[in-house]
């Protein structure tokens, strides 16, 4: 098993601002359209990423 880890401040800095209140994330070649960059967290964790505040 591997363990992933990320900090959420490197997490958020790499969503991109789409300039109409919507950013992109991507992450392992999945991107994600959100309204609320605290999404960036649970779509981490979804993959299986741990989250380092």
């Amino acid at each position: 098993m591997i363990v992933k880890t990320a900090l959420f401040e490197t997490l958020l800095e790499s969503a991109v601002d789409n300039g109409d209140g919507t950013w992109t994330f991507t992450l392992e070649g999945k991107s994600y359209l959100l309204t609320d960059t605290l999404r960036i967290s649970k779509i981490a964790q979804e993959h299986d990423y741990i989250i380092i505040y």
